[in-house]
């Protein structure tokens, strides 16, 4: 039985029978407000092939109560099953159906998601569809090359508002009735219906006037920054057109900041919808700012890539994804009036570092990885096909040159607008505009698996002139468990040559000389330009990061950066080579406690802020799991000792006092720090430039509850002052970091035992579940853990079970005991192939973890 799965192979059959021409979907959402099911009928017109074919339409709904196949009537009761409704005997060209069913809300955060806000307890709507959930509200041919019209017809209580991909119409009796859309696929529909607050705008550019809308909640509404959004997105818009060369293709452009979203945004055509967290209710760091900008520029760029031409088939998604996040790190690093012109360094420090992690992992695949089905593509929105991907893809412009990139974008939009495509018809043109034979790039880079390692090779005289230079490329065996062989590939880099400007009167930085592009192909490739040319004090491979690649130090150019690595003058050097130092630490090369020494050593000088708050989080993560368990408490102290001294003399209101204020509560534990965060929350004692606001209130809050200093009734105190929802998660997760077996027990009982939390509490729950510094307290769950993780995954849904399998899987008991017994289950359990992979992936965390451990624990004694 195929449940809710569906084939390519079953796709691609329905694909060559069917032609979808258009939708009618009408919906009564009119007993929204009070939940439970809704009335759904949709009406489709679609040509067949052949006569007496038979085919089949996709629905999720509790109840089908009509459905009508070219005017004659089918019995739901023989037609659907699961999740498919039969189509028999389809007649050569035009056919009709129509289905009447009743669909369900969800708290899940797919189809029709429905929110009761706590502050007005006004209910919230609104569609994510992506992968396969348009069928949990209308019937639908649910796969992305059966493209259509789709028009809507929304019933909704009075006072509320419905938005669509088409522009709003006036509602007449409460009815939203909306002109049918260009040709799109299912998963880029949508509708967001509530009592939305809006803000609106236009953007106009040469005679172009295309309408802009931005929602939220009336409760954020406050918290709004609608002209900081509205910048960035005018820009994109400029920044897009120009390089696509191709208008924007939809009527208006809306951004719906929605409650309780599963992804960071979404794509629907014409109606983005945002996690309404990037609506900031308190001090942020500039690089939140920067990562809800590169999320509004990587929606956009989709409404060309993505939702005007779309992939055939999922085993395509990275290209869209990967497309989608070089072009609006692009966007922010090239625009004249970006806030962000070191957008690449953030995407070194960031998404490589995730890329990179994901791509040693026993389910590393390749960027271009084999789709078999749905539940392939539902765990494969990771590191690879986003991260990986767009490297790969800044490494091809770099590769081809970036006007012969952008001319080749040009004529892959005008040839395949509103239709579906594969790589090759992109490669295609890429090919025409650069005059490279991407043949073999696309095989080494797009379809294996795996990282390659670059190191240098240098030889100098006795008066330290460069006699030889090489790149040697590494290719590692692949993690055990994945498929493929170890590659070689073809890299487009740069070599770096920094010095440090020491003399008096000099900048005290270290400054780039020379700067030498280059091809790598082979095991070594030479660099003859450097011979003859003094060695420089630092040289730095893949610098200006072109390539994906990891990329180690010589032996000089390390000790000279583990000396001065703040004090290069760029900041994308300094990120990669912070990169560098944290894969070392992650591969078991560099000891925990010589990374954390490295960092102390230069954080201070470091002026980008997402790169510090990296560094904070990394760090956080090596003592608590790479670190010798011996002399863990010890660095810990020492690292938590030093967040505080930053605190005290960063700059007051800036962004580092904040990011140290939030790193300092995150592994406060001595009587006194502790006692520090009471005062704090108290107003006992104050830290001139902190806003002790309500989301640094709330990271105070659960590090007390973790530490057994506060329990409910502090807990529900904090609540009562900010009754909203992100409070009512915030508190979730307090209660859950409890340091008590009442406390975990009633945790894991919501999560495991019970289905009735929403999404975005589950999450939260387990947030707080999971605590480094409880790992006896949490020692019994690992059995339970694996005693219910299968059920769960099998009954829940995909959403739902993943944040159980991954965030309860019990990675912080770094054990071979842990080991075993994953694989004492994976062995016994006969889990699905996504679950499995999941479970798998959890599994290698804490084998890197044992070898790293051992590799600080060497470090103690050598």
């Amino acid at each position: 039985m195929p449940g809710t799965n569906l084939t390519r192979e079953e796709a691609q059959q329905r694909a060559k029978l069917l032609t979808v021409d258009s939708y009618e979907v009408d919906l009564d959402l009119s007993g929204a407000q009070e939940g439970g099911t809704y009335r759904s009928v949709t009406t489709v017109r679609f040509d067949s092939a052949e006569t007496g074919a038979e085919s089949f339409i996709d629905l999720v709904a509790p109840a089908v109560h009509e459905v009508t196949l070219n005017g004659d009537p089918l019995d739901p009761a023989e037609v659907f099953a699961d999740s498919r409704i039969a189509l028999p005997g389809l007649l050569e060209g035009r056919n009709v159906v129509r289905v009447v069913a009743d669909c369900a809300y969800t708290n899940t955060g797919e189809g029709l998601h429905r929110f009761v806000d706590p502050v007005d307890q006004q209910a919230y709507l609104y569609t994510q569809f992506e992968v396969p959930d348009a069928r949990r509200v209308f019937a639908s041919f649910e796969q992305p090359d059966l493209k259509a019209t789709f028009q809507f017809t929304v019933k909704a209580p009075s006072g509320w508002t419905v938005i669509s991909n088409s522009p709003t119409p006036e509602p007449k009796n409460d009815v939203w009735v909306f002109e049918p859309t260009p040709r799109i696929s299912t998963y880029i529909t949508a509708l967001i219906v509530g009592p939305y607050h809006s803000v609106h705008s236009v953007y106009e550019k040469d005679g172009q006037s295309v309408p802009l809308g931005i929602y939220c909640r009336p409760s954020l509404a406050e918290f709004l920054d609608s002209d900081a959004i509205f910048e960035v997105t005018r820009q994109g818009f400029d920044w897009f057109q120009e390089k696509f060369d191709y208008a924007y293709p939809f009527e208006k452009y809306d951004q719906l900041f929605v409650p309780e979203f599963n992804a960071g945004a979404m794509e629907n055509a014409g109606a983005v919808t945002i996690r309404d967290q990037y609506v900031f209710r308190s001090k942020v760091t500039d690089a939140a700012y920067e990562l809800r900008a590169e999320t509004i520029l990587h929606e956009l760029a989709h409404m060309w890539f993505g939702d005007l031409v779309t992939m055939e088939w999922w085993n395509d998604l990275w290209l869209n994804e990967s497309f989608a996040t070089y072009t609006s790190i692009a966007c922010q690093a090239y625009h004249p009036d970006s806030r962000w012109p070191h957008s690449w360094t953030t995407f070194a420090n960031s998404m490589k570092t995730w890329a990179y992690r994901q791509d040693q992992l026993p389910s590393t695949h390749p960027i271009m990885a084999e789709i078999r089905d749905l539940d392939d593509v539902l765990v494969n929105f990771d590191g690879i096909t986003y991260a990986k991907g767009a490297s790969v893809l800044k490494q091809l412009v770099a590769y081809v040159g970036m006007d012969e990139f952008f001319s080749g974008v040009q004529a892959y939009f005008k040839a395949h607008a509103f239709g579906n495509t594969r790589l090759s018809d992109l490669l295609g043109a890429l090919e025409q505009t650069s005059g490279r034979d991407l043949g073999t790039w696309s095989q080494k880079w797009l379809q294996t698996a795996g990282i390659n390692i670059l190191r240098p090779e240098i030889e100098t005289d006795a008066d330290g002139v460069i006699t030889s230079f090489a790149i040697r490329q590494e290719a590692p065996a692949l993690p055990a468990g994945a498929q493929g062989e170890p590659t070689l590939r073809p890299h487009r880099i740069a070599v770096g040559l920094y010095d440090f400007d020491g003399a008096e009167g000099g900048s005290g930085k270290l400054v780039r000389d020379e700067r030498v592009e280059l091809d790598v192909d082979g095991e070594l490739t030479a660099v003859p330009q450097l011979v003859g040319r003094r060695r420089p004090d630092v040289i730095l491979l893949n610098d200006d990061d072109l390539s994906y690649a990891k990329v180690r130090l010589d032996e000089d150019s390390l000790a000279f950066v583990t000396e001065h690595l703040g004090d290069f003058e760029s900041s994308l050097p300094r990120a990669l080579c912070w990169a560098s130092a944290w894969d070392m630490t992650r591969d078991a090369e560099l000891a925990t406690r010589d990374y954390l020494a490295l960092v102390l050593s230069g954080i201070g000088k470091e002026s980008d802020i997402g790169v510090v708050q990296s560094l904070q989080r990394q760090v956080k993560l090596a003592i608590e799991l790479y670190a010798d368990p011996t002399a863990r408490e010890a660095l810990l102290t020492r690292w938590t000792d030093a967040t505080l001294a930053h605190l005290r003399s960063a700059e007051a209101g800036g962004d580092h006092q904040l990011a140290w204020a939030r790193a300092f509560a995150a592994t406060a534990r001595t009587p006194e720090q502790l006692d520090l965060l009471e005062a704090l929350l108290e107003g006992r004692e104050t830290i001139e430039g902190l806003a002790v606001d309500t989301e640094l209130r709330w990271a105070f809050v659960q590090r007390l509850a973790a530490v057994g200093r506060f329990d409910e009734a502090e807990i529900a105190a904090e609540y009562e002052r900010d009754k909203t929802a992100a409070g009512e998660r915030h508190a979730a997760t307090a209660r859950a970091a409890r340091p008590s077996e009442e406390a975990k027990a009633e945790a894991w009982a919501s999560v495991v035992e019970s289905d009735k939390l929403p999404n975005a509490v589950q999450e939260a729950v387990i947030a707080g579940f999971v605590q480094t510094d409880q790992r006896e307290l949490l020692a019994p769950y690992t059995g339970k853990y694996f005693a219910v993780v299968k059920e769960i995954w099998d009954t829940r849904s995909h959403e739902i079970a993943q944040q159980v399998a991954t965030g309860l899987y019990p990675g912080i008991q770094v054990a071979q005991e842990t080991l075993a017994e994953t694989d004492a289950w994976l062995a016994s359990a006969e889990p699905s192939a996504a679950l499995r992979r999941l479970v798998s992936e959890s599994r290698s965390g804490v084998e890197r973890a044992l070898k790293a451990q051992a590799a600080d624990a060497q470090a103690t004694t050598a």
